[in-house]
C-alpha cells in the first residue's frame, strides 16, 4: 500500500475515534487509552483500531476511546520513544487517569517497559500487535548499529512493576524454524539472518541470537537493517558460503530509513536466487521463502474490545490474562513440489499453503450451470409428481377429515352425557349434604330441644359438612391431577408403619363393624414415596372397600417384587364384588356402580391418576372371587 494512502487510512481511523469519543462523552466513566506505535508500513494497525471500536460499541462499552500516536519509524529514532511514552503517560493523570490502556504494536510495547516503575500508570493494560519477546530500550550513549541487547520475555518477571494485566502476544518460535531447515538441509553449516532497523527487527534478532545458543554447530550471520543499507545486503548475498540457509525475519527499513518493502525482499531473492530461505514472520512466503514456524497471525481486535469490556467490568480482577499465540509450521505448495521436500520427514505437523485450484474450483461456474439444467429438468419432473400426490393426498385427507369428524361428534356426544352425569351426581350429591345442614340448623335454630337432641343434630350437620367437603376436595384434586398440577414430594418412609396407621384410622373414623386386617411379612421397610398421596390412595381403597362391604373382613397387604424393584400394595374385602365386565370402568370419572350408594365416582379415578403420577400402576383382580380386590404398585427408588 503507498505511504500517502496508509496516512489517509489512519486520519480515518483517527476520525472515527473523534466521533466516538462524542458519542460517548456524557459518561462518567474513565476513558481507554490507546497507545498506536503507528508504523506508515502497518495497514493493519489500522483495522486493528476500527475493528476494536466497532466490537467494543457493539458490547456495550460506554468509555471514550482516547487514541494517541507515537509516530515511530525506525529503530534510529529510538531514544526518544521513552520520553514520547513518559510525556503522553504525564496528560492522563489525575482526573483524566484512563480506565484501560492498550499498547498497540511494538514500539509502544517497548517504550512502556522501559519506564521507571514510578512513572507506569497504575490503570490496567492491555498489549497487542506485538511479540513476548522484547528488548529494554537503550541510552542515548548507546550506538544503535553495534548494540546487541539481550532479550526479555514477557513472563520471566524481569520487568519490575511494569505488568501486563491482559493482551495478545505472538510467539515466534526460532528452534523449530532451525529444525525445519535441518530437516531439508541437514548440510546446512551457516544460518543468515535477516532483520531490518525497526523494533521488531531488533527484538527478533536478540531472540535468534539467544535461540542459536542452542545450535552451537550452526554459524549465524547477521544481515542487520541498522548497518546495511538493500545494496549491501544484495553484496553480500552474493557472497554467502557455501551451506548458507536465508532465515528472514522483518524487512521494511534499513539504515537509510528508506521504506521498500517487497521490492526489497524480491531484490535478495535475484541477488541469490539458489540460496534457500526460510521466513519466521510470513515476510517472503508465496513467492521467494519455502516456509517456516511462524504465528498463526489473525486480527484481534475484536477480542481486544470484548477483553476490554472484561477488564473494565471487573476492575479488582488481578488475574493477568495474556493469550500467547501460538506458532505453525508453514510451507509453500509451489517451493514443495519444485524441491521435492519430503512433509512426512517434519516432526511436527505442517500447513501446506497456496495451493493450486482444484477441478471444482477451475470450472465452479460451468458445474454449477450443469447442475441448474439437471435441476430444471428435475424440478419438473418433481412439479409433475408433486400434483399427482397432492390431489391423492387431498382425496385421502377428505376421508380422514370424515372419519375425524365422526370421532368428534361421538367425543362431543360422550362428552355432553358425561357432563349431564356430572351436573346430576353433583346436584344430588351436593344437594343432600346441603339440605341435613340447612334443616338441622334451622332445627337448632328454632329451639326446644334438648342437650341430648341438640348433640345428635350438631354430629349430623358436622357429617354432612365433611362429606360436603370431601366431595369439593376431591373434584379439585382430580381437575389438578389432570392438569399436571401436582408435584410429587418425596421422602424416606417406613411403608408397613404407615399402612398400619392408615388401618386403625379408617377403621376407627368409619365406624364400620368389619373386620381389618394388615397382611405383610415385612416388620420394617423404608420407601421414599409421597406420604400423604400414598396415605390418600390406601384410604380411598379402604373406604371404598368399607362401603361395598357389611360385616365382612377388609384386608391391606403389602408385598415386594425385587426382581422388579416394585413394591405392592393390594386391598381386598368380602363384600358385593364387581362384575368382570365393569372392573375396567370403575377408574372411570363419574362411574358408580350403584347409583343408591354414597359418592360420587371420583375417588377411584383420582386413585388412578395418582398411582400414573408416580409411574405405578393400578387394577382390579380379576382372579380374586370373595368380592373385591384393588392392587397399585410403586416403584422402589
Amino acid at each position: 500500500m503507498p505511504i500517502h494512502a496508509r496516512y489517509i487510512s489512519f486520519y480515518l481511523i483517527l476520525f472515527i475515534s473523534v466521533l466516538l469519543s462524542g458519542a460517548y462523552a456524557n459518561t462518567d466513566t474513565k476513558p481507554i487509552l490507546v497507545i498506536c506505535s503507528y508504523n506508515p508500513a502497518a495497514h493493519q494497525t489500522s483495522v486493528t483500531i476500527s475493528d476494536f471500536m466497532d466490537e467494543f460499541s457493539k458490547s456495550g462499552g460506554k468509555c471514550n476511546i482516547e487514541i494517541e500516536n507515537m509516530n515511530c519509524k525506525c529503530f534510529s529514532e529510538s531514544p526518544r520513544w521513552k520520553g514520547m511514552m513518559q510525556q503522553i503517560l504525564s496528560k492522563y493523570t489525575g482526573d483524566k487517569q484512563p480506565g484501560l490502556i492498550i499498547l498497540l504494536g511494538q514500539e509502544a510495547w517497548a517504550a512502556y517497559l522501559s519506564q521507571e516503575d514510578s512513572v507506569v500508570s497504575k490503570a490496567p493494560v492491555m498489549c497487542s500487535l506485538t511479540s513476548r519477546n522484547a528488548v529494554i530500550l537503550p541510552g542515548d550513549t548507546v550506538s544503535l548499529e553495534k548494540w546487541m541487547p539481550e532479550p526479555v520475555d514477557l513472563f520471566s518477571g524481569e520487568l519490575g512493576k511494569k505488568k501486563v494485566n491482559s493482551g495478545f502476544v505472538y510467539e515466534y518460535d526460532i528452534p523449530d524454524n532451525i529444525r525445519m531447515i535441518k530437516c531439508f538441509y541437514p548440510d546446512t553449516k551457516h544460518i543468515a539472518f535477516i532483520s531490518d532497523n525497526t523494533y521488531g527487527g531488533v527484538a527478533m534478532q536478540a531472540l535468534v541470537r539467544e535461540e542459536m545458543k542452542k545450535f552451537p554447530e550452526l554459524d549465524l550471520i547477521l544481515l542487520d537493517g541498522r548497518s546495511n543499507t538493500i545494496y549491501t545486503i544484495m553484496d553480500k548475498f552474493h557472497h554467502l558460503p557455501e551451506h548458507t540457509v536465508v532465515l528472514l525475519g522483518t524487512w521494511r527499513v534499513d539504515m537509510n530509513e528508506g521504506y521498500f518493502m517487497r521490492n526489497a525482499t524480491y531484490m535478495m531473492m535475484e541477488a541469490n536466487p539458489a540460496v534457500p530461505a526460510f521466513t519466521t514472520s510470513s515476510v517472503g512466503l508465496g513467492y521467494w521463502t519455502i516456509g517456516g514456524v511462524m504465528p498463526a497471525y489473525r486480527l484481534l481486535g475484536r477480542d481486544m474490545a470484548r477483553e476490554a469490556v472484561r477488564l473494565l467490568n471487573n476492575p479488582d480482577d488481578g488475574n493477568g490474562q495474556v493469550e500467547v499465540i501460538d506458532s505453525k509450521a508453514v510451507l509453500d505448495y509451489g517451493k514443495m513440489k519444485e524441491l521435492k521436500l519430503n512433509v512426512k520427514s517434519l516432526p511436527f505437523d505442517v500447513e501446506v499453503v497456496n495451493q493450486p485450484q482444484t477441478f471444482y474450483q477451475q470450472y465452479m461456474y460451468q458445474i454449477w450451470a450443469s447442475i441448474a439444467v439437471l435441476v430444471i429438468l428435475v424440478g419438473g419432473l418433481i412439479v409433475s409428481l408433486f400434483f399427482y400426490f397432492r390431489t391423492k393426498r387431498l382425496k385421502d385427507e377428505l376421508l380422514k377429515s370424515e372419519i375425524d369428524l365422526r370421532e368428534a361428534k361421538d367425543r362431543a356426544e360422550e362428552s355432553n352425557r358425561l357432563k349431564s352425569a356430572f351436573l346430576a351426581n353433583m346436584s344430588h350429591e351436593i344437594r343432600t349434604p346441603l339440605n341435613a345442614i340447612v334443616g338441622f340448623s334451622d332445627v337448632l335454630v328454632a329451639g326446644g330441644s334438648d342437650e341430648e337432641e341438640k348433640q345428635s343434630y350438631f354430629e349430623i350437620i358436622k357429617s354432612n359438612s365433611d362429606l360436603l367437603l370431601r366431595l369439593i376436595n376431591d373434584i379439585l384434586d382430580l381437575s389438578r391431577l389432570e392438569a399436571d398440577r401436582i408435584s410429587l414430594a418425596l421422602e424416606s418412609c417406613d411403608v408397613v408403619q404407615l399402612c398400619r396407621q392408615v388401618l386403625s384410622s379408617v377403621s376407627v373414623s368409619r365406624k364400620s363393624t368389619n373386620e381389618f386386617v394388615f397382611d405383610s411379612k415385612y416388620e420394617t421397610f423404608t420407601l421414599k414415596a409421597d406420604i400423604q398421596r400414598l396415605q390418600q390412595v390406601i384410604i380411598n381403597l379402604l373406604s371404598n372397600a368399607v362401603k361395598f362391604t357389611a360385616d365382612g373382613t377388609i384386608t391391606l397387604e403389602f408385598s415386594v417384587d425385587k426382581e422388579q424393584k416394585t413394591a405392592m400394595f393390594a386391598v381386598s374385602d368380602t363384600g358385593c364384588g364387581i362384575p368382570k365386565e365393569k372392573q375396567k370402568l370403575v377408574f372411570e370419572r363419574f362411574e358408580k356402580l350403584n347409583e343408591y350408594a354414597q359418592g360420587t365416582g371420583l375417588g377411584l379415578a383420582i386413585c388412578k391418576l395418582t398411582v400414573e403420577k408416580w409411574g405405578g400402576r393400578i387394577w382390579v383382580d380379576p382372579e380374586y372371587t370373595g368380592g373385591a380386590r384393588f392392587i397399585f404398585s410403586m416403584p422402589i427408588i
